[in-house]
């Protein structure tokens, strides 16, 4: 009768010890997590437990702070009326990057998602603004609303126009700031889409067309749920790029005409840091941090947990 082999005996304690000493993966961990540690919390975790203790005080950003002010600066911040007015123009940016800015994205890269040479030159046209620093677009676009050398008189001129000037315009002047955002990154999302489109099994698509169905359809039903992930995501950096809009705004209008242009992270710079009053400036900062925690939070658990998966 032939002997069943014993099965090996479990590693001794000091032996998976030894083993795990011996890996590769632990001397990595070994090297490269302290200092990722010690730089995330000089960068990150300090400056943030810092402007949480400054939002209490009212100072300069000279010396030590003494002048304890309690809740006062937040209480300011809450009246303030430029405050309200920054609240609801990020808002404008969170919806206008998730109602226009992701579907022309989406659009475009159905339209140039197939490798082509022409289709890669497109690509590039389409993603070359979101290459292009903040600030850059931000002068650029200044030039092209300005109303006596830019674009926008170029074009009043040919009609008959008088001249006007749109960043001037306390109606209009945010209407472009929200137009100059969309062009400067809807490439970004478009590329998104373009690598998920990619990765959609050309099988299906075929199938679709035996079985009858229109480009429409093909793509309402079988392209944009197995590109479902990726437009998640790219919402979710839509709206928390949307929380952090500031580069772009400053070199266009700085928040003006009468403050009406203002972003939270703008009011902010405005406000705070160059009226030296950084601890007002750590109030509002506060109050962005936990605004974009909770949005993340907020977004991980409605769009991104596993009982959401296509």
């Amino acid at each position: 009768m032939p002997t069943i082999p014993h099965a090996p005996p479990h590693l001794s304690l000091v032996q998976r010890t030894k083993n795990v000493l011996t890996n590769g993966k632990f001397a990595a961990l070994v090297l490269l997590l302290p200092p990722a540690l010690i730089l995330f919390s000089l960068f990150v975790i300090l400056p943030l437990l810092q402007s949480g203790y400054f939002a209490f005080f009212n100072w300069n950003g000279y010396g030590e702070p003494t002048d304890y002010v309690g809740l006062k600066n937040f209480e300011q911040m809450i009246g303030h009326s430029v405050f309200h007015s920054a609240i609801w123009n990020t808002i404008k940016i969170v919806l206008v990057s998730l109602l226009v800015q992701m579907p022309l994205a989406l659009f475009l890269a159905l339209l140039i998602y197939k490798k082509t040479p022409t289709n890669a030159l497109f690509r590039l046209i389409f993603f070359v603004p979101y290459i292009l620093a903040e600030v850059a677009a931000g002068l650029i676009w200044s030039f092209v609303f300005d109303g006596h050398y830019g674009v926008t008189a170029s074009v009043g001129e040919t009609f008959g126009l008088e001249p006007f000037f749109i960043l001037a315009d306390r109606d209009w002047a945010f209407v472009a700031v929200m137009t100059v955002i969309v062009w400067k990154y809807f490439g970004f999302h478009m590329m998104i889409y373009i690598a998920a489109l990619q990765g959609v099994p050309r099988d299906l698509i075929e199938a679709a067309r035996i079985e009858g169905a229109k480009p429409f359809d093909i793509v309402r039903y079988v392209q944009i749920p197995l590109i479902k992930p990726a437009i998640i995501v790219s919402a979710f950096f839509a709206i928390i790029g949307a929380l952090q809009v500031f580069d772009v705004i400053i070199p266009l209008t700085n928040g003006g005409p009468s403050n009406t242009s203002h972003t939270i992270v703008t009011y902010l710079y405005t406000f705070g840091l160059t009226r030296l009053r950084i601890g007002f400036g750590s109030a509002i900062g506060v109050v962005l941090f936990i605004t974009a925690v909770a949005v993340a939070i907020f977004y991980q658990r409605a769009a991104m947990s596993p009982g959401k998966k296509p």
